[in-house]
């Protein structure tokens, strides 16, 4: 039996994690990046521990064959962030395609002399069907962020009525007087 595309990708792991966590840095401004980077106390940093943690997670269901019940978790957690972000909605999610770069780059070699490209190509589309997912959370949480903007702006109104209101009628018991 010959080698698995798996096997290369656990063998791999931890240089494939900490090159995707690098390219996802780099998707942020460069105060942010170096920041991200040189902060390694979690609770410091909470962004890029919740980041870091999330692709962890994310790799291993992809490994394992995709449970969207364990899965959805880790990816929600890095779209919340990335949301309430300046991001485009294609900028938040630019990170899960980025992962088909480093894999292609890390394994070149082993995936030709093994023939894995089947293997790589199901593997690949695991990570599109995750993009799909990350954008649809990515909509929820931004019609989330509208609904508290809009929310706020009716609040702030009615207090600015609700004041325009008082200085109106103080002015018209002065005149009363």
């Amino acid at each position: 039996m010959g080698i698995k595309l798996t096997n290369l990708l656990l063998q791999k792991r931890s240089t494939i994690l900490q090159k995707w966590f690098h390219l996802i840095l780099e998707t942020y401004p460069a105060d942010t990046q170096r920041f991200l980077k040189e902060q390694k106390n979690r609770f410091a940093n909470p962004v890029g521990s919740t980041i870091f943690h999330g692709i962890e997670g994310l790799f291993e269901e992809l490994l394992r064959g995709m449970d969207c019940e364990k899965l959805l978790p880790f990816l929600d957690n890095i779209i919340r962030i990335r949301a309430v972000q300046d991001f485009s909605p294609s900028q938040a999610i630019v990170f899960i395609p980025l992962l088909k770069k480093i894999i292609r780059e890390e394994l070149e070699s082993e995936i030709r002399e093994n023939r894995l490209l089947e293997e790589l190509l199901e593997f690949e589309s695991r990570i599109d069907q995750l993009a799909l997912q990350a954008f649809d959370i990515y909509m929820r949480c931004r019609e989330k962020v509208y609904e508290i903007q809009a929310k706020e702006l009716r609040n702030r109104s009615s207090k600015l009525l609700e004041r325009i209101n008082l200085i109106h009628e103080k002015r018209e018991r002065k005149k009363d007087l």
